[in-house]
């Protein structure tokens, strides 16, 4: 059978599968199954168009690897072939262990357990299924390689990773903002002192890639409606699990059901390999299965809280500098609890209050170092005349206040 298959991508055109190896990776079950998990959560309710998922950003982020590792080793920086593979199979690696709508229940569907450990999990079965054959790429991934610049194309402030979703997910939101010249900074790399560095030449196109993270966080990944379709859903699981824990019978599949009906902690994952096997099975349709199922359940708080997700009847959003206004939350509250004849406990569900991050980028351990013609390294934010990359190194901390529309 021939392996070597091209893939018709709508970013970058045709991505080509280069190896037996990388080929029989993305055939395997536990990578088919981003198929079906959104790359932006419930995004597609704010912008209709992004409903791309976590496998047309892996293969994308592989690709660029390729050209990546090309770049390089045209300017005489030694990469074998069998690093080249492994780099790309730890970046089209890098997002399997993501679960059901991706960041938008990442803590709320296994506690505590981020995605990249996960991932970790998934690559070392995959390692024992393909004989050691992902030793190297395990090592890369985990920062353990002795060429540390293949770990920094993968996880760092100017990775392969956010060269590829910037773009992606601005082409498919149409937030044009969001779009970068990845092959214009790819060719611009460079390695100096077994680190990734930038040429000098390349420092106006950093500038654009870090003002257009920010701004795409705050048009796109943080929107307002997009906060309050994903605190919806948030608020649905913590219902079911609750109601899961005083031993109420939930339809869900055997997967989400799993999950729901008992606390899995990472050391669980590490000691029960059944865990990863039943997260292996949930995608974004074991939620809306339930979601759809549970509008007609007998609990007032689960079914109503369905019932909007599905009509779209998202929660009010009010994002602020400053704190929502203590005397406007009671009476909210009151109006809500008024309503919707439920106790003060309860209209948790339906008025609430949080923060919101935001940083594109962060000076120090890990930042982005530029390479000057004298042949010294500096940091991006250090020889930038952009004012606005001082501002960009903060983080932008807001409040937000979401409430039912009753």
């Amino acid at each position: 059978m021939n392996k070597n298959k091209i893939i018709n991508d709508p970013v970058y055109g045709f991505i080509s599968i280069k190896t037996d190896l990388i080929f029989d990776l993305i055939e395997h079950p536990y990578f088919q199954r981003l198929r079906y998990i959104k790359q932006l959560g419930m995004t597609h309710l704010v912008y209709p168009g992004a409903l791309h998922t976590r496998f047309h950003h892996a293969l994308g982020a592989m690709h660029l690897m390729q050209l990546a590792v090309e770049h390089l080793q045209t300017k005489g920086h030694s990469i074998t072939p069998e690093e080249e593979e492994a780099a790309c199979i730890a970046i089209l690696l890098h997002d399997i262990g993501h679960g059901p709508f991706s960041h938008a229940l990442e803590h709320s569907l296994v506690p505590n357990v981020s995605h990249e450990r996960i991932s970790r999990l998934f690559m070392s079965r995959l390692n024992q299924e393909f004989h050691g054959k992902l030793d190297m790429a395990l090592a890369i991934f985990n920062n353990s390689y002795p060429k540390k610049f293949l770990s920094q194309l993968i996880s760092g402030q100017l990775d392969l990773d956010r060269l590829d979703y910037l773009n992606r997910d601005s082409f498919f939101s149409g937030v044009t903002e969001g779009m970068v010249s990845s092959d214009r900074i790819i060719k611009l790399l460079n390695v100096k002192d077994g680190s990734l560095v930038v040429e000098e030449k390349g420092i106006y196109s950093i500038e654009k890639f870090l003002i257009a993270r920010r701004l795409m966080y705050w048009q796109v990944y943080l929107h307002k409606t997009v906060v309050a379709a994903e605190q919806l859903l948030v608020k649905i699981l913590k219902r079911a699990r609750e109601l899961a824990k005083a031993d109420v019978n939930l339809f869900a599949t055997p997967a989400l059901s799993h999950f729901l009906y008992q606390d899995i902690l990472e050391d669980d994952f590490n000691e029960d390999s059944e865990h990863l096997s039943f997260f292996a099975k949930l995608d974004d349709h074991d939620m809306m299965a339930v979601v759809k199922v549970w509008q007609n359940h007998d609990d007032f708080i689960l079914s109503t809280l369905c019932k909007n997700l599905i009509q779209r009847n998202l929660y009010k959003v009010e994002i602020d500098n400053a704190l929502p206004d203590a005397a406007k939350l009671v009476k909210i509250k009151a109006h809500i609890i008024d309503k919707l004849n439920i106790n003060e406990e309860e209209s948790a569900y339906f008025i609430f209050s949080d923060t919101i991050n935001n940083m594109a980028y962060k000076v120090g351990n890990g930042s982005i170092k530029v390479l000057l013609k004298s042949g010294q390294i500096e940091d991006i934010a250090a020889v930038s005349d952009n004012s606005n990359l001082e501002a960009l190194s903060k983080v932008v901390t807001k409040n937000f206040l979401c409430y039912l529309k009753v």
